[in-house]
C-alpha cells in the first residue's frame, strides 16, 4: 500500500463494475475525486507542518520578495534586528544565498541574459523581477526519533494547473539545507508551473554551537538545544559531562549535521526524495482536492502515485539523490529524471567499464570515500605540476604561504612513499599522473589548486569520512575539528565577535569553512589546533593521511556504511538525462556520470531511457565563473541543465525524442582573465539531434566517450 490510497483496482472491469464509491477509489481524475480523507504521510512529523502564503510582490517563492535585483546584489538582505533575525529575514537570506552559490551571477556570464528570474522557460528577458507568488509548505519527516529531522518543503506556484499537474524535485545540492537547490531546479519547476518538492536530505546545514548549545531550528531560528528537543534540525549526540570536558579542551566548536549525526545521512538521500514527492502529493491535494464529509479542514484524494507528472532534478548530491530515489520507486512516483553532475556511489560490475577514444579510463566508477581522500592528499602537490601552471586559484592565503605548502605536501608525500623524484617540479609531475591514474581527466588540471585551495576538497574528505565512520564530534577524527580562528594567525578556538550561529541558517551550506566557522587541524603544535593550512609547514598533511587510511585500509565502518549507499544504475525504464562537465575536478566524471552510464547499460540493457550529455569547459562549481581565470576558460554547465529539462518536458508531454547521449563541444570566452567577454550562443552549442562524431557510443556495460 503507498500514499493514501487503501486499495489498488487490479482489472478495468472491476472499476466500471463496482459501486460509485470504489471507482471514486480506483480512479484518478478530476470527474471521480476519492471521498478517502487525504491523511497526512505517517513519515511527517505531527504538528510540524506550516503553510505560507506570499503575493508575489512584497514576498514570493522563487526570490524571498528580492526579486532578479535584489538576487543580483551582492549585497545580502539584511535583518531588522542583528541579534534576532526573523524566521523570514533567515527564509529570505537563505534563498539568495543559496540561488547565488550554484549559478554564474556575472552578467557577462549570462546571469539575467540565458537564466535569471527575468528569463522566460524560452530563453527571453519576459520576465521582469520574476517573483512567484504561491504557497510553500514546510514539515519534518522523522523516523519517530525526533533525531532525523529532515526537512521536507512544497513550493505551489499560483500558475499551478490542477488539471494539468506537475511535480519538479529540488533537492539539496552539497550540505545545503532546503533550499539549496532553489536556482539549479527550483526555478525552472516555478516557471513551469509545477509544485517543487524540496528536501535538505537529513544533511542540510544543521548545527550546534557546543559552547552554547544553541541549534537551529527548522524555520533557521534558534534555542537552547534542551529548549528545542526534538524541534532540533540537530543536537549533538553528546552527554553533558563530556560535552563540558570536549569544550573545554576545544572551546568555540561546533557540530553539523552531515559531519556528526551518526546516521549516514547519505544512504536515505533516494528515500528523502521519495518522500519529498509524497508530501508534495499530500499538499497538492490540500490545496486542490474537494473536501469530504463536509469538513472543510478535510480534504480527499485527487492525486495518487502516478497521477502526476513528476520530474527528479538537482545537481551533485541532489542529482545523486534524485537518481537513487529513481532506482528505489516502485510505485511510480517519478516519471522522468534529469541530473546535472551527480555524486553518486555505485555497485560497480567488473564487466563495466569506460573507454575515452577506444582507450581504457584506469579507473572508473570509484566512490567518493575513495577518491577524495585522494584527491585531498594529492591536490596541494599536484597544483605545482608543469601542466597545472597558471591555474586559477581560489585562496585567501598569502602567494608566498600556498607555495611554501605546496613545497612541503610534496615532500611528505615523498617521505611516505606516496609520490615519486628528487624535487618539487618531480613530486608535482608525479602527483599529478597519479591522479590521471585515479580516474581524474586530463581537463581537470588546472581545477587541481582551486579546489583544495578553497577548501571544497579538503572539507568534503573531512565531513564524509566522518559520516562514514558516524564518528562523534568530540572524536575529532583524524584530528580534525571546526570552530572560528583567528584571521590573522589561523589559532582555533578564538570566541567569535558575533556568534555564525545567527545567521547560519542563510549563509552556511553544511560543511565548514562557512559562515566564519572553519576546518581545524587539532594535532599542531599549537595549543587548541589551527587552520588546517597552517597548523603545520605541510598543511596538516598527517590528518590527511589518516583520512585516506580509512578507505584504503579497510576500516570497517567505513566500508559497511560506504556500501550502504552503494546503487545499482537501474532506473526502471524511466527516461533520464545526466549532465556533466567533463572537467570536473570534485566529483570526477569517469567516477560519476560515465560509470554510471556504463553500469545502466548492464542493469537495463535495451530497456534504458538514459542519455548523457557530457559537456567539454564544464565545470563544478558554475559560481566560480565569476572568478578571473575561470571567466576566460569554463562555461556554465547550467546552461545544459536547462535545456535537458527542457527537452525533457517535450519528450514527456509531445512525445519528443531525446537527443542521443554526446559530446557537447563548447567554446571558452576567452580574453582577459577577469574581463572576459560576454557569453553569447556561440560559446554554447546546443544540444544535438544527430550529433553524429560526437556519439557517446554505449553498449553491454561498455561506454566509448570521443576525445
Amino acid at each position: 500500500m503507498t500514499g493514501n490510497v487503501l486499495f489498488r483496482c487490479t482489472a478495468a472491469a472491476l472499476c466500471t463494475a463496482a459501486a460509485s464509491f470504489l471507482l471514486a477509489a480506483c480512479g484518478n481524475d478530476d470527474d471521480h475525486p476519492s471521498q478517502t480523507a487525504n491523511a497526512l504521510p505517517s513519515f511527517v512529523v505531527s504538528g510540524s507542518v506550516t503553510t505560507t502564503a506570499y503575493d508575489g510582490n512584497s514576498d514570493d517563492l522563487l526570490t524571498g520578495g528580492l526579486g532578479k535585483s535584489g538576487l543580483g546584489s551582492a549585497t545580502p538582505p539584511t535583518f531588522a534586528n542583528a541579534a534576532s533575525p526573523t524566521a523570514a529575514e533567515l527564509r529570505r537570506l537563505a534563498i539568495w544565498s543559496n540561488y547565488r552559490a550554484l549559478v554564474d551571477m556575472s552578467s557577462n556570464g549570462g546571469y539575467g541574459r540565458f537564466w535569471g528570474p527575468n528569463v522566460d522557460l524560452n530563453g527571453n528577458d519576459t520576465l521582469g523581477e520574476g517573483k512567484i507568488a504561491g504557497t510553500e509548505y514546510l514539515a519534518y519527516a522523522d523516523d519517530g526519533s525526533g533525531k532525523q529531522n529532515v526537512t521536507l518543503m512544497v513550493q505551489v506556484p499560483k500558475s499551478f494547473d490542477p488539471n494539468n499537474p506537475c511535480i519538479v524535485t529540488a533537492t539539496s545540492s552539497g550540505s545545503r539545507g532546503v533550499y539549496g537547490a532553489i536556482s539549479a531546479a527550483g526555478e525552472w519547476g516555478l516557471k513551469r508551473g509545477c509544485a517543487v518538492a524540496y528536501t535538505d536530505k537529513g544533511s542540510g546545514n544543521g548545527a550546534e554551537e557546543l559552547g552554547t548549545t544553541q541549534v537551529t531550528l527548522m524555520n533557521g531560528t534558534l534555542a537552547p538545544a534542551q529548549t528545542a528537543g526534538t524541534r532540533s534540525l540537530f543536537t549533538a549526540n553528546v552527554s553533558s559531562g563530556d560535552l563540558a570536558t570536549y569544550n573545554a579542551a576545544f572551546p568555540n566548536r561546533y557540530a553539523f549535521k552531515h559531519s556528526h549525526s551518526q546516521q549516514n545521512p547519505e544512504q536515505d538521500w533516494g528515500k528523502d526524495t521519495l518522500e519529498a514527492v509524497q508530501f508534495a502529493y499530500w499538499a497538492l491535494n490540500q490545496q486542490f482536492a474537494p473536501t469530504v464529509n463536509n469538513d472543510p479542514q478535510q480534504h480527499g484524494v485527487r492525486y495518487r502515485a502516478g497521477g502526476i507528472t513528476t520530474i527528479a532534478a538537482s545537481v551533485s548530491n541532489g542529482g545523486g539523490a534524485s537518481l537513487a530515489a529513481a532506482e528505489q520507486d516502485t510505485q511510480g512516483w517519478i516519471t522522468a529524471v534529469v541530473v546535472g553532475e551527480p555524486q553518486i556511489n555505485l555497485n560497480m560490475a567488473p564487466a563495466a567499464q569506460v573507454l575515452e577514444g577506444g582507450v581504457p579510463i584506469p579507473a572508473a566508477g570509484a566512490p567518493l570515500a575513495d577518491y577524495m581522500t585522494y584527491a585531498n592528499m594529492l591536490q596541494p602537490c599536484a597544483a605545482a605540476a608543469t601542466a597545472a601552471a597558471g591555474a586559477p586559484y581560489l585562496t585567501a592565503l598569502p602567494t608566498a604561504t600556498t607555495n611554501a605548502i605546496r613545497q612541503a605536501r610534496c615532500a611528505s608525500l615523498a617521505a611516505g612513499g606516496f609520490v615519486s623524484g628528487a624535487d618539487e617540479t618531480s613530486q608535482a609531475n608525479d602527483a599529478l599522473n597519479r591522479l590521471h591514474a585515479a580516474g581524474y581527466e586530463t581537463d581537470s588540471d588546472l581545477l587541481h589548486a582551486p579546489m583544495w585551495d578553497s577548501q571544497a576538497v579538503p572539507a568534503v574528505a573531512v565531513t564524509y569520512a566522518n559520516a562514514y565512520t558516524k564518528s562523534s564530534v568530540t572524536d575529532n577524527l583524524c584530528g580534525f575539528s571546526f570552530g572560528t580562528t583567528s584571521a590573522s594567525t589561523g589559532a582555533a578556538g578564538v570566541a567569535p565577535t558575533v556568534s555564525p550561529m545567527l545567521s547560519i541558517f542563510g549563509l552556511g551550506n553544511g560543511v565548514p569553512p562557512t559562515n566564519g566557522i572553519n576546518l581545524v587541524y587539532d594535532n599542531s603544535t599549537a595549543p587548541g589546533g589551527e587552520d588546517h593550512r597552517l597548523a603545520t609547514a605541510d598543511a596538516s598533511y598527517a590528518g590527511a593521511a589518516c583520512l585516506r587510511a580509512l578507505w584504503t585500509a579497510g576500516d570497517p565502518r567505513m566500508q559497511q556504511n560506504v556500501n550502504a549507499i552503494r546503487v545499482n544504475a537501474n532506473l526502471h525504464g524511466k527516461p533520464a538525462i545526466i549532465v556533466q562537465g567533463r572537467s570536473d575536478a570534485l566529483v570526477p566524471v569517469n567516477h560519476a556520470s560515465r560509470a554510471y552510464l556504463a553500469m545502466n547499460s548492464i542493469t537495463e540493457g535495451s530497456k534504458s531511457q538514459l542519455a548523457f550529455y557530457e559537456v567539454l569547459n564544464g565545470q563544478h562549481f558554475d559560481a566560480f565563473l565569476s572568478t578571473a581565470g575561470f571567466d576566460t576558460r569554463f562555461i556554465p554547465v547550467h546552461y545544459y541543465n536547462v535545456q535537458a529539462l527542457n527537452l525533457m518536458w517535450s519528450h514527456l508531454k509531445n512525445g519528443a525524442p531525446l537527443p542521443p547521449s554526446q559530446v557537447i563541444r563548447t567554446v571558452p570566452r576567452g580574453g582577459t582573465a577577469g574581463a572576459a567577454p560576454a557569453l553569447t550562443v556561440a560559446n554554447l552549442p546546443a544540444i544535438s539531434a544527430s550529433p553524429g562524431a560526437n556519439a557517446i557510443q554505449i553498449g553491454s556495460g561498455t561506454v566509448n566517450v570521443p576525445k
